[in-house]
């Protein structure tokens, strides 16, 4: 009996093809070893047949509609792309299209200011916030096991984040979208495990770079070449 050969694992960040010739983007385009495009067909329709469902097929066209709204001039012809909108105007239009009323808030301590302000700004937009930071309820980090050489601040009963409770307050409170700010990494993935309603990210925690994490992967043959050596 002839042994089933084994179909590659995806690899497209390794797929060296421009992207306007890239399978995925035209259908005359080329395709690299494992490409998902054209490979893991059972997988593929698995997951295609999620968007019969309605909810996923509501909340999937509004994604792409926000897509292209971000855009503008996009009758010229032929087409240069012209971005116009910034990720807070994206989340605030991304919920008014799905007609969310309730946001929920997850945010880091050491970002509080910025949470206040896009507090002011999606409450300015009609939306009713509901927001609740990492150190909410104020569990020691030894309940986890943290000893004390592993505290940030040594000789202390320091809080630890708790994305479980921010993540349970919010499902709570109904929240028909949530928005991380700066929560720790492995934090944030706790977070997603927890949170019953759809949740989305405006900017992440890198703590050297201010919060633009991005910065290191631009400088990573320069500046920031130590992270590659």
């Amino acid at each position: 009996m002839a042994k089933k050969k084994k179909i590659p694992a995806p690899d497209c960040a390794a797929c060296g093809h421009e992207a306007a010739k890239k399978i995925c983007v035209d259908d005359e385009g080329l395709s690299s070893r494992g490409c998902p495009t054209l490979a893991h067909d059972n997988v593929f329709a698995e997951a295609d047949k999620e968007y019969d469902r309605s909810e996923i097929r509501a909340f999937a066209l509004q994604a792409s509609r926000q897509e292209a709204h971000c855009y503008t001039n996009r009758h010229q012809q032929p087409y240069v792309m012209q971005p116009t909108k910034t990720r807070i105007v994206e989340i605030y239009e991304f919920a008014e299209k799905m007609k969310y009323k309730r946001l929920g808030l997850a945010f880091c301590l050491g970002l509080a200011k910025e949470a206040s302000i896009v507090e002011e700004i999606l409450k300015d937009r009609g939306f009713e916030v509901t927001s609740v930071l990492c150190k909410a309820g104020r569990t020691s980090k030894e309940r986890i096991g943290i000893e004390d050489e592993d505290k940030i601040h040594r000789g202390t009963d320091e809080s630890m984040c708790n994305p479980i409770y921010q993540a349970k307050l919010l499902n709570h409170e109904k929240t028909e979208l949530n928005i991380l700010l700066g929560l720790c990494v492995g934090h944030d993935s706790i977070f997603f495990k927890y949170a019953e309603a759809p949740t989305t990210v405006l900017a992440v925690k890198d703590r050297v770079t201010g919060h633009n994490p991005l910065a290191a992967i631009y400088l990573s043959d320069t500046y920031y070449r130590k992270i590659k050596h």
